[in-house]
């Protein structure tokens, strides 16, 4: 699997593995907030898509990964903007896209934007909103006034070191929330939450699906399933529904 490099607005870097289909769709694979084109979900996926000749992209968002650019520069409008160059410079024909946490969010603004392109949307624990349903309301009012008085607090996390969360972030993430009104797809969609996912509460996803104008959702819930769903039972069940748009 070789990684190469775009570069897009501003100078960043983004890193990505691209593979052009033979037959079929390219699945794109949009990572979460923090994660990258490492994990063992994405690249059991893309060696199951390679496998089958269809395409497949993966990529890191700027501030990620092997891509340049420092995550604290980071909002929901640049990694928008990192997944839809990086879609336009790879791939031409129809897409399956694959979100996993914020990717899920990531997936839902590529599909609005990118219309017909996109046959189908797979998610794994989407957490479209997250900035400000998921963090700033659960936020304790001292995290809120110091990133209102300092523009950033420092987020603990179970996976890694403390990392900064910006008041730009929260703020830039509120012009893209998609949970307050009607989502206006019409393409098939399927969702994999974890019932004991602490991170994104699949009360979340179900927000999601009743926004969803689009009456072709399947919704599958893993009631011992976490935030991850990386368990090789999860990555199976993952590659059955993806295999359904191949």
């Amino acid at each position: 699997m070789n990684t190469e490099q775009i570069t897009i607005a501003d100078g960043i870097k983004i890193a990505l593995r691209y593979t052009p289909p033979v037959q079929g769709p390219t699945y794109v694979w949009c990572c979460g907030f923090k994660s990258d084109m490492s994990g063992s979900k994405v690249t059991r996926l893309e060696a199951w898509a390679t496998q089958h000749g269809y395409g497949f992209l993966a990529f890191d968002y700027s501030g990620h990964g092997q891509s340049t650019g420092r995550f604290e520069d980071g909002t929901i409008s640049s990694w928008r903007r990192d997944t839809l160059a990086t879609i336009a410079a790879k791939t031409n024909g129809p897409l399956i896209l694959v979100g996993s946490s914020m990717g899920g969010w990531m997936a839902l603004l590529a599909a609005l934007a990118l219309k017909k392109q996109v046959e189908a949307i797979v998610l794994i624990a989407p957490a479209p909103d997250f900035t400000d349903k998921l963090m700033w309301s659960n936020f304790s009012r001292a995290q809120q006034e110091e990133i209102l008085n300092t523009g950033m607090t420092l987020r603990p996390s179970e996976y890694d070191a403390p990392y900064p969360i910006t008041r730009a972030l929260i703020e830039d993430g509120r012009e893209w929330n998609l949970l307050d009104a009607e989502i206006p797809l019409t393409l098939p969609v399927r969702i994999l939450q974890g019932m004991q996912d602490t991170d994104v509460p699949w009360s979340h996803a179900l927000s999601l699906l009743e926004q969803l104008s689009t009456e072709d959702v399947v919704m599958h819930l893993i009631k011992d399933g976490d935030h991850r769903l990386s368990r090789d039972q999860d990555i199976a069940r993952l590659i059955t529904v993806c295999a359904e748009f191949g």
